[in-house]
């Protein structure tokens, strides 16, 4: 049997800067935790500042917080110019932050709350910080995704804010095949570069605040499954499921346009490997005109080419 990869087979993170999104709870906490444990130096970015200095407080190690609201774009810009100001080099970004089946509401800036949130306010924030990356050899962009990018799933660049209609599950389910598309594109981008590499993890069914929003009908019956002996047997704690994010934004192994799950049945739990998402995340003509249509969106243009060559595939990467 393969050895299963835990926090004990991260190398060395001591002399890393490393910044996550989110940080205060949940996924997030976890990862940034078990990169300050390792050593890397942690900027938590998060909405609410008490919040992420008790988070930090918790935590052993160099870790600084900074504030940041995905939902503003002018927040994700002032975080980032107060970063570059306090930053000389970034080696990992994990963008982990994020909600999910929120009612119909938008952000500061008139976004469907989730893609403005997940897709916008990451791909904002990325690359607004990318050129503290790019000098790094061997920095990684780190987005996390989620098995909802299979449900009903789709761009739709008619109607990306859901104006005209609105579904939940289908909302989310487009921001989290955006993240896939995004990262996919970015390494793309970043290959010619030969030294930050893009990758995306997803943490399968754990048990973190996240769902807060699940509708009613499905909230219950989830709720009761959490309170009995069932609970272990389709979910994970959310310091398992931070460890595809922690072995993507790591391994020493892992390529740029990876993507890394939990390695159960259905990817529901586990310790992490290489997965493979869905058909559509891959389709190239999709991938650039969502890039074109988020530069659009949210003002901000990265500090590298456009991309060439033919679609990413499971497997297919340039090495750090």
């Amino acid at each position: 049997m393969r050895e299963q990869w835990t926090t004990e087979s991260m190398p060395d993170q001591r002399g890393r800067v490393a910044l996550v999104t989110g940080a205060n709870a949940g996924l997030g906490y976890e990862t940034a935790k078990a990169l300050a444990e390792r050593g890397a130096c942690v900027v938590l970015a998060v909405r609410d500042v008490e919040k992420g200095e008790r988070a930090a407080a918790r935590m052993a190690g160099d870790v600084t917080v900074q504030a940041l609201d995905l939902t503003s774009l002018d927040s994700v810009r002032t975080a980032a110019a107060t970063l570059r100001s306090r930053l000389d080099r970034l080696d990992l970004l994990i963008n982990n932050a994020g909600v999910m089946y929120t009612p119909k509401q938008t952000t500061r800036d008139g976004f469907e709350m989730q893609f403005g949130t997940n897709h916008l306010g990451h791909f904002a924030l990325t690359g607004l910080l990318l050129d503290l990356m790019l000098p790094v050899p061997g920095s990684r962009v780190v987005t996390v995704s989620s098995t909802g990018h299979r449900i009903r799933a789709a761009i739709h660049f008619d109607d990306l804010q859901w104006e005209r209609s609105y579904g939940r599950a289908a909302a989310y389910g487009q921001s989290k095949l955006a993240n896939l598309m995004f990262t996919y594109e970015l390494q793309r981008r970043l290959a010619a570069h030969g030294t930050t590499v893009a990758l995306a993890a997803h943490p399968g069914m754990s048990n973190t605040e996240l769902a807060r929003n699940t509708p009613a009908a499905l909230r219950l019956p989830l709720t009761w499954l959490a309170l009995t002996w069932l609970a272990p047997l389709i979910t994970q704690t959310p310091a398992m499921g931070a460890l595809p994010t922690l072995r993507a934004a790591t391994d020493p192994a892992a390529l740029g346009g990876q993507y890394y799950g939990p390695g159960g049945r259905n990817e529901v739990k586990g310790h992490p490997r290489l997965v493979t998402s869905s058909p559509e995340s891959y389709e190239l003509a999709v991938q650039q005109r969502l890039w074109a249509a988020s530069e659009e969106l949210t003002g901000v243009k990265f500090p590298i080419a456009e991309s060439e060559g033919s679609p990413l595939t499971s497997g297919s990467a340039a090495t750090t």
